[in-house]
Formats: structure tokens, C-alpha cells, sequence
């Protein structure tokens, strides 16, 4: 049976450039970069060649600005509660949406119970929020604002400059995590006003358990991780050489001319699977509206009077990947919290809605099939 995989949201499998580059370097770039021989100086120089690579994709000012990390996670995890502890005698007051990833969400809750305020922004149906309730959110003791790029569940894009330019105007930091779009956007964290960007390899092609922190100039707090002084001081722990060749390998495959064929790929995939449902006459809606501007890859979908679990579980059967809900264990969904976060805890779309991601190894054909599998399959769950 062939699989079919429309779960890049998820996680992305590695390009075979990367894969390369990766071998290589596990094969003739074993050294400690912190070491000084031979071997370790072979190492840094991969090092900092990433990292220049790197802080060049987002317009960092210098190199030195990028922070190697183990995932978006812990770089979420970083800017949110290093900012807090840090900036605590500035204000306690921390700003964020109701439908961020968990990686920021629970930090959150952890620093409420230290005894901080966080403000949680509400969206509307396109999955955004208002920039008016952000300047009214924003006061003199707000330390930091924490707002996503792009959506990892509807693909909402935020105003990421509109809102890098109200921050600035106040005392708080700007954090964006930048997980599901870093690979698919371009980004100017200067013009941007970011103070912190968070990233994560596996969501562009490259290696799972990596990613980095951008780092502006004035943000200033020590280590989440403590240990050895790698990273100037600011992430204890050795360097994973051979992955972090991988991510630069996988950024610089993506120029601003490949990031838009990528874009026009998906935009066209999306298309297809929209219009293939139309035509087999199944009853759905785009969750999270249909903006020009979402993210092309991820598209979430309510099939009316449709459970998401058996859903999936046929559409798994028949070779298709997909998901639905935050998570998905011990055969039951929880409901998506973006998806209440939008339409409210009384919506059917939280138990009937699945979501498709396109990546850069789906072709039409796939996306034909997947049509075809659907429009059968919820024809025979609505018979019961």
C-alpha cells in the first residue's frame, strides 16, 4: 500500500541535501568545538559557518545573535520564562494569545504560578487578534509580548510587523515564535522590531532536536540550561556539529525565490484538495477562515457531522497521514485548543475537524487519492 503523508505541520522529513550534509560531517567533523586542536577548530568552523548562514536568513545584525538550541520548545521555553525571571523587577506582566503553541502556553501557566499576570489575547474567526486589544493589553509594568508567526493548527499569519512596531513603542520585549514559519516566510527581525525569534529545524526539512534563539542585542539573561560555557555563555552544552550543518544546509536551500515556488506549490495542493472535495459533494469549511495570507501548508477542515477519530483512523488504513486535535493518544483526541480558542467551547468543529499539511514530496496524484479516500469514507460514516 502506498503512505501518503499530509502531516508536515507536524514534522517534515529530512531533504536528501541535508542528509548529506549531515553524513559528511558525522563522518570528518567529529571534534568538540569547544576544543582547541585540530579537530575542535574543524568543528567550529562548520559552527560558525552555520551560524552565519543562519543569521544571514533573518537579517540578524550579527552572527553571534543566534543562540543553538535542542527545538522550539526550549527556545520557547527561554525567551518566555529567562525573560521573566530576569525582568521581574521591571513589571510582571506578560502578554501572549489564547491560541499559541504549548511550548509557550504552559510556561506561561508555570510563571502564573510564581505570581505573574499574562494577558491572553483573544482571536477572532480568522484566528487573529486585534491589534487595538494588543495596545490596550500593553501597560507600564508589561515586560513581554509573546505572539506566534503562523498558526500551527488553522495557519493564521499574524501581523508580525504591526505588532513589532506597538511593542517597540513600550517597555516589553518582542517574542514571535517562529516554528511553522521560518521556511516558508522571509524575515527581517530588524525591520521587524523582534527581540526574540525562536525556530525549529525539523518543521524545514533539517534535523529533529535542534533549532535556535535570535537574540537582539538587549536582551540580556543567563542560561535556561546550566553547565559549560558553549554558546557565549548562553546554552550550556556541546554543540551538535553535524545536525546544526544539517540546518544550515536545509535554510540555505531556501532563498527568498525557493521559499515562494514552495508557497505556490502548496497554495495549488491546497486548491486541489478544496475543489476535489467540492466536486465528490462533501459538506466542509475551512476552519480558521480563508485569507490570502495563512500559511500555505497547513489547512484545517470541519466535515460536518463527521467524528475526527474514526476519520482518521480510516483515512490511516487506507495509507493517508493526517491529524486532528492537539493530541492523540490512548485512542481518544482532545480538543483542539486553537479550535476553541475560535469558536468556542460548544462548536462541533472541535471533535470533526482534521488537518492537512502539505510538504515539498506531495504531488497531485497524492492529493487526487487522498479526494478520493475522503469523499468515500465520510459518505460511509455518515450512513453510520
Amino acid at each position: 500500500m502506498k503512505h501518503i503523508y499530509l502531516d508536515n505541520a507536524g514534522t517534515t522529513p529530512m531533504a536528501p541535501e541535508v542528509i548529506k550534509t549531515m553524513t559528511i560531517a558525522m563522518e570528518q567533523t567529529f571534534g568538540n568545538a569547544s576544543s582547541t586542536h585540530f579537530f575542535g577548530r574543524q568543528a567550529r568552523k562548520v559552527l560558525d559557518e552555520s551560524r552565519q548562514i543562519i543569521a544571514k536568513s533573518i537579517n540578524a545584525k550579527r552572527d553571534d545573535q543566534i543562540v543553538f538550541t535542542s527545538g522550539g520548545t526550549e527556545s520557547d521555553n527561554t525567551a518566555v520564562v529567562q525573560t521573566a525571571l530576569a525582568r521581574q523587577h521591571e513589571g510582571k506582566h506578560l502578554i501572549t494569545t489564547a491560541v499559541e503553541h504549548e511550548a509557550i502556553l504552559k510556561p506561561m501557566k508555570y510563571l502564573e504560578s510564581l505570581g505573574f499576570e499574562v494577558t491572553y489575547l483573544p482571536v477572532d474567526h480568522d484566528g487573529l487578534i486585534s491589534l487595538d486589544d494588543l495596545r490596550q493589553a500593553i501597560r507600564p509594568d508589561t515586560i513581554l509580548v509573546s505572539i506566534m508567526t503562523g498558526n500551527n493548527e488553522v495557519g493564521s499569519h499574524f501581523p508580525i510587523h504591526e505588532i513589532g512596531q506597538i511593542v517597540a513603542e513600550s517597555n516589553a520585549w518582542f517574542h514571535t515564535d517562529a516554528v511553522q514559519a521560518y521556511g516558508l516566510l522571509d524575515f527581517d527581525v530588524q525591520a521587524d522590531r523582534i527581540d526574540l525569534l525562536s525556530t525549529s529545524a525539523h518543521k524545514l526539512n533539517g534535523p529533529k532536536f535542534l533549532g535556535f534563539l535570535y537574540r537582539s542585542d538587549r536582551v540580556k539573561f543567563p542560561s535556561l540550561i546550566k553547565g559549560g560555557d558553549q554558546e557565549l555563555k548562553r546554552r550550556a552544552g556541546t554543540e551538535n556539529v553535524p545536525a546544526i550543518a544539517g540546518f544550515a544546509k536545509a535554510v540555505s536551500l531556501l532563498d527568498s525565490a525557493a521559499k515562494q515556488a514552495k508557497r505556490q506549490k502548496f497554495i495549488d495542493l491546497q486548491q486541489r484538495l478544496l475543489e476535489g472535495l467540492q466536486k465528490n459533494g462533501v459538506e466542509f469549511e475551512v476552519n480558521g477562515g480563508q485569507r490570502p495570507d495563512k500559511l500555505p501548508h497547513v489547512l484545517n477542515l470541519w466535515f460536518k457531522g463527521c467524528p475526527a477519530l474514526p476519520l482518521l483512523t480510516n483515512l490511516d488504513l487506507n495509507g493517508i497521514a493526517a491529524s486532528a486535535g492537539s493530541a492523540c493518544t490512548a485512542g481518544s483526541i482532545d480538543p483542539s485548543h486553537v479550535l476553541l480558542a475560535i469558536y468556542g467551547k460548544d462548536s462541533p468543529r472541535l471533535n470533526e475537524s482534521l488537518r492537512f499539511s502539505f510538504g515539498f514530496e506531495n504531488t497531485v496524484a497524492e492529493i487526487n487519492y487522498t479526494v478520493q479516500v475522503l469523499a468515500k469514507t465520510i459518505k460511509k460514516l455518515k450512513r453510520g
